[in-house]
């Protein structure tokens, strides 16, 4: 059996640090109770189940482990197509994406499938990412279709 990967501790404090995040975290999933947002704290944190794509083998299942997200500098957070009421809703992580403006600060766009999001107005970007357990087996490695 191989050596289990260790866990990662990654910061992101421009565009190309949160594109190297978002693409750890596609195809992360979470309920809507693993989300918060501290508006006296400025931070938007999340708990996911994350895809380990750095330990991913061709044609392997894979594996996930439980990752703590969190942005801080946040201003302002808005969601689209997400119900509050429905905690137990299971959403998967498709990006961060970050549009930034003359300012440091910008907006973080968290995608998910069937056009969910959650935009953060940010006054820097700001975001960690830390691995919190052990990896576990997926029960499937994501596919992405052709498009």
């Amino acid at each position: 059996m191989p050596a289990p990967t260790p866990p990662l501790h990654l910061a992101a404090e421009d565009e190309s640090d949160l594109k190297a995040i978002s693409a750890l975290v596609q195809d992360a999933v979470l309920t809507i109770a693993d989300m918060a947002y501290l508006p006296k704290a400025r931070r938007f944190a999340l708990v996911l189940n994350r895809y380990q794509w750095e330990a991913a083998k061709p044609g392997g299942r894979g594996t996930r482990i439980r990752t703590g997200l969190h942005i801080d500098n946040v201003l302002k957070a808005e969601s689209q197509h997400i119900p509050q009421g429905s905690k137990d809703t299971i959403l998967s992580l498709l990006a961060l994406t970050f549009e930034g403006n003359a300012d440091a600060g910008g907006t973080i766009t968290l995608s998910f499938s069937a056009g969910k999001a959650i935009r953060l107005t940010v006054e820097a970007l700001d975001v960690a990412l830390d691995d919190l357990s052990e990896a576990w087996a997926a029960k499937d490695r994501p596919e992405h279709g052709e498009g």
